[in-house]
C-alpha cells in the first residue's frame, strides 16, 4: 500500500484537532449554536494546544519532507555545476 504524504497526514491532523472540539461543544453546548464565534475561538485553541502537544511527530516528518524537496533541486544544480568544472 502506497504511504501517504506526511504534510496531507499533518494538515487531516490539524483539521481533526479543530473540527471535533468544534462539534462537540456545538452539540453538547447549546450556548455555543447562539454564539458560534466563540465555539470557533474555543475551538481553534483546544485545537492548537492538542496541535502541540501530541502532533510533534507528524510536524517533524511534514518538515523533513518539506526540507528535503527544497535541496533537492540545489543538490541537483551542485552536481551539475561540479560535473561542468
Amino acid at each position: 500500500m502506497k504511504k501517504l504524504p506526511p504534510l496531507l497526514v499533518y494538515t487531516v491532523l490539524r483539521l481533526l484537532a479543530f473540527i471535533v472540539p468544534l462539534a462537540i461543544m456545538w452539540v453538547f453546548f447549546p450556548i455555543f449554536r447562539e454564539f458560534w464565534w466563540l465555539a470557533a475561538l474555543f475551538a481553534a485553541l483546544i485545537g492548537m494546544s492538542i496541535s502541540l502537544l501530541f502532533l510533534r511527530a507528524p510536524l517533524s516528518n511534514a518538515s523533513r519532507e518539506i526540507y528535503e524537496r527544497r535541496n533537492r533541486h540545489n543538490v541537483d544544480e551542485n552536481v551539475e555545476d561540479s560535473a561542468s568544472e
